[in-house]
């Protein structure tokens, strides 16, 4: 199956920037014989699916694939001590994995026309985007140290300043940019910064499933005031905003999920809304202040201090997050405030 992947890879996938792939075994394509080109597409997704996602994805959802307008289809249950697609079973643990492509062992070759009754499972992910709230305690620093280890630290460290305006727990979408993207951009002023953070954060948990049962186009609002995401599928990938989800399922738990974006999910034209004052548009940022390694304390949220835990951040980047982490400080309760209408 290697040397077939490896003949066939320009024609496959000549641009892909993630890719899963499920492969049969030698003797599996031995038995069955070289497969077609249309075959070999349907044994290729275009986006880096890990083990866990593909444990968490409920019965009976599709996930995209290379061959046009074909879909796999997920037959076990999350429940279940496996994976399977299409009737077949998947390996529990990657041949190989570097983030953007990852490789799993298959029993066989999937069958194109393989379908399954709807009334074989319910599958019907509730994609509306309102305030929801869960009993229980907000932390996000297990979120936090997943998303440095895996090159988000801008907005790991932006999420380790707890939601201090809100009392209660409150379930939350973040799509993360990856850290060269964060950097490189020359941001001028307050707002600027603040509208960036608040336009990646949804008031309600859409998984990955979720998104890929939501129909094409649907809109759902963010904390940036009158900015909106449209979730839209671009040939075989999904997109927000035109910008391509590339890790979804980045880190989820029952009340928070992360995916990984490629870009910034930028307004157009960013405008001042009743999320900022006044008074703290025109605050200006200390940079004297006591800002220390290992930790950091910030100001401003119930009048009590923050941690960021300490990671192995490059001291290139180091200041820089200092400064996007002060300007989240100021920012994010006031967007929270204005939401849930806490003073």
């Amino acid at each position: 199956m290697a040397l077939t992947l490896e003949i066939a890879s320009q024609t496959l996938f000549p641009q892909l920037q993630s890719l899963t792939i499920f492969t049969p075994s030698d003797s599996a394509l031995a038995s069955s014989g070289q497969p077609s080109l249309s075959l070999l597409r349907f044994h290729f997704s275009p986006l880096p699916f890990s083990s866990q996602t593909l444990k968490s994805i409920p019965f009976n959802s599709k996930i995209s694939t290379l061959s046009a307008n074909r879909s796999l289809i997920v037959t076990s249950f999350p429940s279940d001590h496996h994976v399977s697609l299409n009737g077949i079973k998947v390996n529990g643990t990657a041949i190989y994995d570097d983030g953007s492509l990852r490789i799993f062992g298959i029993e066989r070759f999937f069958d194109l026309g393989f379908h399954i009754n709807e009334s074989d499972g319910n599958h019907s992910p509730d994609i509306r985007c309102v305030p929801m709230v869960n009993d229980g305690s907000m932390s996000f620093d297990r979120a936090s140290r997943v998303l440095i280890s895996k090159g988000y630290s801008v907005m790991a460290w932006f999420l380790s300043l707890q939601l201090g305006a809100i009392e209660e727990q409150t379930l939350l979408t973040v799509f993360a940019s990856v850290d060269h993207v964060m950097l490189v951009r020359n941001f001028e002023d307050f707002k600027e910064y603040s509208s960036i953070f608040l336009g990646h954060v949804l008031p309600c948990r859409i998984s990955w499933t979720d998104l890929l049962a939501s129909d094409n186009g649907t809109e759902l609002s963010t904390f940036l005031e009158g900015f909106k995401i449209k979730i839209k599928r671009s040939g075989n990938v999904l997109t927000i905003n035109e910008v391509p989800i590339t890790s979804p399922n980045l880190y989820y738990n029952d009340w928070l999920v992360v995916h990984g974006v490629r870009d910034i999910l930028q307004p157009k034209k960013p405008k001042e809304t009743a999320i900022f004052s006044s008074q703290t548009s025109s605050r200006r940022v200390n940079l004297n202040s006591n800002f220390q390694t290992p930790y950091r304390v910030v100001k401003g949220m119930q009048n009590r201090p923050h941690e960021i835990p300490s990671s192995d951040v490059s001291e290139e980047v180091e200041s820089d997050l200092i400064i996007l982490m002060i300007l989240a400080a100021e920012a994010w309760p006031l967007a929270m405030a204005a939401r849930f209408g806490v003073a």
